[in-house]
This record gives C-alpha cells, structure tokens and sequence, in this order.
C-alpha cells in the first residue's frame, strides 16, 4: 500500500485543477490523495465532531495520520507524559478506521536516551497497538542503539528531507512502515521537488520491502506540496 499526500489537505489556487470543483476542501483534497497528516493536533486539541466530520468527509480508504503534541514531545520531551499521551490517543480514535499511524517528532535539540525513549515506547505500546512513525532531528537517533529500540516497539524511523545527517534521509527502525516527510529544499516549506528528485523517490518507494510505504509533502507554504503529490501519485497510478 502506498500513501502520497500532504500535510494538511490544502487545496491551493495553482492546483485546483487537479482536484474536484465540487464539495468541501477535504472532500476534493481526498477524492485524489488517498492521505493527509494531521499536524493542527500538535497544537491544539479539537473537539470530536471535528473528528466525525472529517472521517465522514473522505472515502473508506482514505487514512489521516496524526501528529502528536508539542507538549509530549517538545515540553515533556516524551517523560511522565502518559496522561497527555492516553487524551491524545483518545482523542484521535474517533477517526475511527480513517486514523493511520501516529507522527512522533522529536526537536532538533533532543538527543537519544535510550532509557527515556525505552520509557515512552513501552507506555506507547501499553496504550495502543497502533502504526507509529518517528522524525528524530538529532544525530545521535541514528545509530544501531536507536534504530533496534524503535524496532522492538515497532516504531518506523521517518525518512526525512532535508536530511540532518545522511542516515536521516532514509526510512529506519521498524521496517513494516515507511514514512516519507518532504519538507522543501533547499528552502524548507517553500521549495518545490524537481523531476529528478521525483524520479529517485519513486525508485526508492518501489524498491520498498514495507507493507505499507507513506509520502507526505510538508513544503506547504508555497503550495508546492499539492502538486508534488499530484505528480507522484499519478506516477504510480499510470505503472498500475
């Protein structure tokens, strides 16, 4: 199963074409992108008819993933947060069958502990079975220590770009995910994927071994991401 969307699910002027002319925004964004990430949840909660009105609002194959909060990963840095942990999780189960994996983000000053990060994974795992996907930022995440912790508790490592550090520009820990994060470069949210770029993420998400393979653009304030996810997409569509 492949997942190419955005963060977000804006529709933006540039690209309208690409997307239905009728129904709401998310209604037109998931009649052609099978995903999107939710990042609002990483600041805010929302209230559970904003959850049925989205999940009612994309077809059955549709899946949203969605970002922890700030105050888990970035105030707590993931200690003694099981009680921010278990309202999120609550919180993003009335999506229902629509709720795809669970974005961990690390900041880029949070380095590996690996009994902190043992701590949160094990409460993780207490609490749900669910997919998860982790966007550490600082190099020491990416050494054999961390990437066979976050297997044990079937966590996936994002594939991230920019890449920090070359090891970040590839999916890691669990291998039965892979979570793609484009975040623009060389401008970071602004900059749009050439062909070239294109061309290679493809070969790498074709080359995939994952059960399930995600690729979300986050280089949204241009609107670059709608139509870099209107190309990939269509790309695997046309080799169907």
């Amino acid at each position: 199963m492949i997942r190419i969307g955005t963060a977000g699910w804006a529709v933006p002027r540039q690209y309208a074409d690409g997307f239905p002319d009728s129904g709401s925004i998310l209604e037109r964004y998931a009649t052609t992108l099978k995903a999107a990430e939710i990042n609002s949840t990483f600041y805010r909660s929302h209230k559970p008819e904003t959850y049925a009105r989205w999940a009612s609002a994309v077809p059955d194959g549709f899946r949203f993933a969605a970002k922890l909060p700030k105050a888990i990963t970035h105030e707590r840095r993931l200690v003694d947060s099981g009680a921010l942990l278990r309202a999120f999780l609550d919180e993003v189960s009335l999506l229902g069958a629509k709720l795809g994996p669970l974005l961990i983000q690390l900041p880029p000053s949070f380095r590996f502990d690996p009994t902190n990060a043992r701590a949160f994974l094990a409460q993780l795992r207490s609490l749900t079975d669910h997919a998860a996907a982790c966007e550490p930022r600082h190099p020491s995440w990416f050494g054999s220590e961390a990437g066979n912790l976050l297997t044990r508790y079937r966590v996936s490592r994002v594939a991230a770009d920019p890449a920090r550090v070359p090891d970040a520009a590839l999916p890691g820990g669990w291998p039965d995910l892979a979570y793609h994060r484009l975040h623009g470069s060389p401008r970071m949210y602004y900059s749009e994927y050439d062909e070239t770029f294109l061309s290679g993420l493809a070969a790498r998400i074709e080359s995939s071994q994952a059960l399930e393979t995600w690729c979300i653009f986050d280089n949204t304030t241009s609107g670059a991401a709608a139509g870099n996810a209107l190309t990939l997409s269509k790309r695997f569509v046309a080799s169907v």
